[in-house]
């Protein structure tokens, strides 16, 4: 029997993975699709700073332990499997354009001070020779722009395929194709997980599918208010590289691989489970794109992709255990934040499970805190 059975094979579920079986647990993760290839394949990978300052909101918390946590995990992981996950604190610029964009700045911006974390204002002088190809030729130009020194980035399908190896060579089985569609349930405890091909035994339980997570959720009693959001990307390569640092403008931004490579994104689009991209709004990124860049307009564009985001009615993830099953958890609705909060999100549920003081407090996230059904 599994100590722990984990349903959804993305970033999450593959951080929590890592992280038990690194404590000797027998862990085995499902997904109904093939696992590291949804979501968590398709983000850019940016890794903002967080505060864990006295104040701090939760999703700072988190993101302060997450950042503290690459540094580790990624070392680690390189040294078990050789594989370079891309990790790289390569510092961000924050450019507003607008009000809105420049309001949404100032709130992110007031917490990062809150918590000693350097936001530097960065005039049109400072600008150009901190990154001088980011130079907007066209539309408004920048009303404030910021420097962000503490953000990192990390490549998402390398660091996938590094916790892959990383959860395998502890012993984690993973399952593609392995659809759960109920549990079996005795005297307040799940027993098994039931799919198309039998049951699964184990000691403990974790949803970790993102929107997919609805229908069990409902199946152990509770309502988590998850819905897809899908994120358009584009990938464009220059012959060398145009950008040092992430530059990010409202939800959409710019990550430089350092290879010549640039992703462009994202949209924020409410169309269900599609994950089609669409010629409309694949021309509105590389518009942003060359706005920003202007020598980006001759970049080639190499590909462009969608990933299905789950977002909470509220804007922070479930996490903790499910009330009516003392051995069931969830790990789901992290929206934008998946990669981000990952590795603490792993960190957090494995000490839940292990009964043992979280080093953030979830009560903000509890799985109950919406209509129960």
């Amino acid at each position: 029997m599994d100590d722990c059975l984990i349903i959804g094979g993305g970033v999450i579920g593959l951080s929590l993975a890592y992280e038990l079986a690194g404590h000797a647990l027998r862990v085995r993760v499902v997904d109904q699709q093939q696992p590291a290839r949804a979501a968590s394949w398709a983000g850019a990978g940016m890794l903002p700073p967080g505060s864990d300052a006295e104040g701090a909101d939760p999703v700072q918390r988190l993101s302060a332990l997450s950042v503290r946590l690459y540094r580790e995990w990624s070392q680690e992981l390189f040294e078990a499997t050789g594989i370079d996950n891309g990790y790289k604190p390569c510092g961000a610029i924050y450019i507003a354009r607008d009000d809105a964009t420049r309001e949404r700045q100032a709130s992110l911006f007031n917490a990062w001070c809150a918590g000693d974390i350097d936001v530097t204002p960065v005039d049109a002088s400072l600008l150009r020779e901190l990154e001088p190809s980011l130079l907007p030729t066209s539309g408004p130009t920048p009303t404030t722009s910021h420097l962000v020194a503490a953000e990192s980035q990390v490549r998402n399908p390398r660091h996938l395929k590094a916790l892959l190896a990383g959860c395998r060579r502890r012993g984690v089985q993973i399952e593609g194709g392995m659809p759960v569609h109920d549990f079996e349930i005795r005297d307040g405890r799940a027993t098994a997980a039931l799919t198309p091909t039998g049951r699964i035994v184990a000691g403990n339980f974790c949803l970790t599918a993102g929107a997919w997570s609805v229908p069990l959720a409902s199946r152990l009693g509770i309502e988590i208010d998850v819905r897809p959001v899908r994120g358009q990307i584009c990938l464009v390569a220059t012959e060398r590289p145009r950008l040092q640092r992430i530059v990010n403008e409202g939800p959409r931004y710019l990550v430089p691989r350092g290879d010549g490579l640039v992703l462009v994104g994202s949209t924020e689009e409410d169309v269900g489970f599609d994950c089609r991209t669409t010629v409309g709004r694949v021309q509105g990124l590389l518009k942003f794109a060359a706005s920003l860049v202007p020598e980006l307009a001759d970049a080639e564009l190499q590909r462009s992709w969608a990933g299905l985001r789950p977002a909470s009615r509220d804007g922070l993830p479930y996490l903790g255990r499910v009330a009516r099953t003392e051995n069931c958890y969830v790990a789901a609705g992290h929206f934008r934040h998946g990669l981000r909060m990952a590795p603490a999100t792993a960190r957090v549920i494995g000490q839940l499970m292990r009964h043992e003081a979280c080093a953030v407090e979830l009560t903000p996230f509890c799985p109950e805190r919406h209509i129960r059904v």
